[in-house]
């Protein structure tokens, strides 16, 4: 496959900015994939999982809420958070899935159960892209 540049950025730092070969993201519709050439493409990311294609070989990251931008030439990702599979701890993701629980089951209101619920999804995506590890 021929290579494109992607950048990947959180609002902490550039997380990825390389050549790729292919990159599958999820959005808020379904997983999406692009290759070098892909039309114009705009989207709205979600939490999930993403795979990136470098030399022949997928990576994958957990990611939470963004966009994907798709130029001839190269593709943006804005995410708010992006992490690869190999450096997530895994501890942390299962005590941050426990008090999501313990904190869903407390909620006094709709606001605090959508708080405790899209925390909850962020430590399973987590938990889930981990296990990918070889």
């Amino acid at each position: 496959m021929t290579p494109f540049k992607l950048q990947i950025i959180t609002p902490e730092k550039t997380f990825f900015d390389g050549e790729v070969e292919q990159v599958i993201a999820r959005t808020t519709v379904g997983d999406v994939g692009i290759l070098k050439g892909h039309e114009p493409y705009c989207a709205a990311l979600g939490v999930g999982q993403m795979r990136v294609m470098v030399n022949g070989e997928f990576r994958r990251a957990a990611t939470s809420g963004g966009i994907i931008k798709v130029l001839k030439d190269r593709t943006t990702i804005l995410v708010q958070t992006c992490e690869w599979a190999e450096d997530i701890d895994v501890t942390r993701a299962n005590a941050a899935k426990e008090a999501a629980e313990a904190r869903k089951k407390s909620a006094a209101d709709d606001k605090e159960l959508a708080l405790a619920e899209a925390k909850l999804q962020r430590a399973l995506n987590r938990i889930d892209t981990a296990s990918f590890i070889k």
